[in-house]
């Protein structure tokens, strides 16, 4: 199965890339991730617990980062072996381009289910694998986007009865 999509983050190309290095970063993006450890360079070691349909399954497996061009593209693949519930095999090609003050990520997944999974259906598993790669790059476009806004300090203003009356007038 495959899909593509593309979401602007609101952050430039170059602050995005090292987010999609930052192992910190990937780990909370993976949904249902117990662990992530290793390096760019070497691989990471992932256990993910995901439940497809009646099927709970722990996948414990390796997830790569290839084909780096900073900051434009990169290849995210990553294999996992869930026991008895079966097997999963999937990448993304990730590309950034600057979109005004913002960077415009592009993705097109691939993905493989075999095993007991894959007795669940196409439908079931296509659908579970769009949620799962617009949940990873949700989540990924919210940690850059909170970085940003938690590196600009914004004075808290407190405003007293008088003006809080006022404003409700105003609009």
């Amino acid at each position: 199965m495959d899909f593509k999509d593309n979401r602007i983050i609101a952050a430039p190309p170059q602050k995005v890339w090292m987010h999609l290095l930052d192992p910190a970063v990937l780990k909370e993006c993976v949904p249902g991730c117990q662990s992530l450890t290793g390096s760019v360079e070497d691989g990471f070691e992932a256990t993910v617990v995901q439940k497809v349909g009646p099927v709970k399954a722990t996948f414990k497996g390796m997830v790569q980062l290839s084909e780096l061009t900073a900051p434009h593209s990169l290849r995210i693949s990553g294999k996992g072996e869930g026991g008895v519930a079966g097997f999963a095999r999937g990448g993304a090609n990730v590309t950034l381009e600057a979109d005004g003050a913002g960077t415009k990520l592009t993705y097109a997944v691939t993905a493989q289910i075999g095993g007991k999974l894959a007795q669940l259906g196409s439908r079931i598993i296509d659908s579970f694998v769009s949620q799962m790669a617009d949940q990873f790059f949700q989540t990924f476009q919210a940690q850059v986007e909170g970085s940003i806004s938690s590196e600009i300090e914004v004075p808290v203003q407190t405003i007293g009865l008088w003006q809080r009356i006022l404003r409700v007038f105003k609009k």
